[in-house]
């Protein structure tokens, strides 16, 4: 097979690209998380608590609905018609989260769900902590400096 032929057999097996779909739906679908984080927010202000708490509990709600809908089979395929849209809200760390642990479940508490739950989270927390870490020190120096 020459290389044209090659290049043509690709571009044959290739689907077309839908970048532009792909992103308005990324676009609305993350809005629509990002808006419903937000209505959160007001219900739970509403509701007497302070912006920070009101913030924690929003929070804690959309992680609690999306390793709900991940373990319910829901998130994946919202995710697969949003694509980045779902990634990128704190939902989809939560979902990055829980994934891998349901995939593990069949080799057993410890071995399965308890090394695989942190596939994807150890890495985000470890680099986390030492960027904050880094970051700290830097301040520390710079306000030493003046």
């Amino acid at each position: 097979m020459t290389n044209q032929e090659y290049g043509e057999y690709v571009k044959k097996k290739t689907p077309n690209s839908t970048l532009l779909k792909n992103c308005i739906k990324a676009f609305l679908i993350g809005g629509l998380i990002c808006t419903i984080g937000e209505g959160l927010m007001l219900l739970f202000a509403n509701l007497g608590l302070d912006e920070e708490t009101a913030a924690m509990f929003e929070s804690v709600t959309l992680i609690f609905a999306s390793a709900l809908l991940t373990g319910l089979d829901i998130y994946p395929k919202i995710a697969k018609h949003a694509g980045a849209g779902t990634v990128v809200p704190i939902t989809g760390f939560a979902n990055a989260v829980v994934s891998p642990a349901l995939e593990a479940k069949t080799e057993g508490m410890v071995l399965g769900i308890g090394a695989k739950i942190f596939t994807i989270a150890g890495p985000v927390i470890l680099y986390g902590t030492l960027a904050s870490w880094a970051a700290g020190i830097l301040y520390w120096i710079l306000g030493m400096v003046r």
